[in-house]
């Protein structure tokens, strides 16, 4: 069986599909033929010369990076440029460039699920959940022999989408009853009469953006001068996708015991691991968040969580955060924190392909910083 590259884009979005990403993000192919042939995948966090070189070197003819390696725009790829260099010398080793970046932090499971899973911790859930999607439901009683129609036309303005499914309804035959009185032109029965016949009753879900059109499609292929119809909004459901996740060790721990499970867990960098509040304190219920996650310091503390495992925290913002008696929290490195996430897509890729390609995971460390120092007392 012959894989292309696009066989393997077509799984990766299905797992993290771009259109979840944020309007600011670069995510997809950039670049690289999706009708290539593939036989090897590398997965890294940063499209950088080590990883490139590393995709060049084990043959691999798709690379798959978390970060983007164009995140702002472009005019142009020059090859004495450092981000254009790369550019042609994938291109001129045969090997595409994917990112999943902020649909990957999003989707479930993303980033932030590999790293829950690698400290250990049963998720329970998002830390800021994605926006629910605005839902409607629609049902209107149509005659039988009209049905079919007036349902394609709901299809055709949107209705009956969700999730992976389309053209989605709910039918069921019964006895409508009506009587027109005077003004009304009835399409069936007479004025002054009593009118009962066999009609539909369908239901179809629509996204709440799509209300107007919709009831604009009913009453344009609805047979009926006055159109009964009911819309009523759907409920919020909590979503499972989002930004960050939360999660609970089998036992409390001391802080200390917990930044050092951290350590343990992810792959050594000279930042290391951080911790920040009482040692002694349980941990037990616990927020992460792979990559920068300062912005979310207030979701760790509605959450109700022990500690909040995320990085690049800031003095302030993390000096204030304690003060105001929030979790304790645990500072990993940028990359350290989202590696896990490539063992995690290599076996997406690995499962849905049913063996056919190799999936390897970078070993190579690109993390920005190279030297940490500490001593004894602390540096004083």
């Amino acid at each position: 069986m012959t894989v292309s590259v696009g066989d393997v884009l077509a799984v990766l979005e299905a797992a993290y599909p771009p259109a979840t990403a944020e309007s600011w993000d670069a995510v997809g192919l950039v670049c690289g033929d999706r009708r290539e042939a593939v036989s090897r995948v590398l997965f890294c966090v940063d499209p950088d010369e080590s990883t490139v070189d590393e995709a060049l070197e084990v043959g691999a003819q798709l690379l798959v990076a978390h970060h983007p390696l164009l995140l702002r725009g472009v005019t142009g790829v020059p090859a004495d440029h450092p981000k254009g260099a790369l550019v042609h010398r994938l291109i001129r080793g045969g090997v595409a460039l994917f990112t999943a970046h902020t649909n990957a932090d999003a989707a479930d499971p993303g980033v932030s699920d590999a790293l829950a899973a690698a400290l250990g911790l049963v998720v329970t859930g998002p830390l800021s959940p994605a926006p629910a999607r605005e839902l409607d439901v629609l049902a209107t009683y149509v005659p039988v022999e009209r049905a079919q129609r007036v349902l394609a036309a709901l299809h055709a303005a949107g209705a009956g989408a969700i999730g992976d499914y389309r053209d989605a309804a709910w039918l069921v035959d019964g006895v409508g009853q009506f009587r027109p009185v005077g003004g009304a032109n009835p399409a069936v029965g007479e004025v002054g009469s009593l009118e009962r016949l066999p009609e539909t009753r369908l239901e179809v879900v629509l996204d709440r953006r799509r209300r107007a059109d919709v009831v604009a499609a009913l009453r344009a292929a609805h047979p009926y001068e006055e159109v009964a119809f009911n819309l009523n909004e759907i409920a919020d459901v909590p979503s499972r996708t989002g930004i960050g996740r939360v999660g609970e060790l089998a036992e409390a721990e001391p802080l200390r015991v917990f930044a050092q499970r951290v350590a343990d867990a992810l792959p050594a960098t000279a930042w290391g691991v951080r911790a920040a509040g009482d040692p002694e304190r349980p941990v037990r219920r616990v927020a992460v968040c792979g990559g920068a996650g300062d912005g979310y310091l207030s979701a760790a503390v509605q959450a109700g969580v022990d500690a909040y495992v995320t990085s690049d925290l800031r003095h302030h913002p993390a000096g204030e955060h304690l003060a105001r008696g929030g979790p304790a929290l645990v500072d990993v490195a940028h990359w350290a924190g989202e590696w896990p996430w490539c063992g995690q897509a290599a076996g997406i890729v690995r499962d849905a392909l049913g063996g056919t390609v190799d999936v390897l995971v970078s070993t190579r460390r690109t993390d920005p910083w190279t030297v940490g120092v500490t001593t004894e007392d602390g540096g004083r």
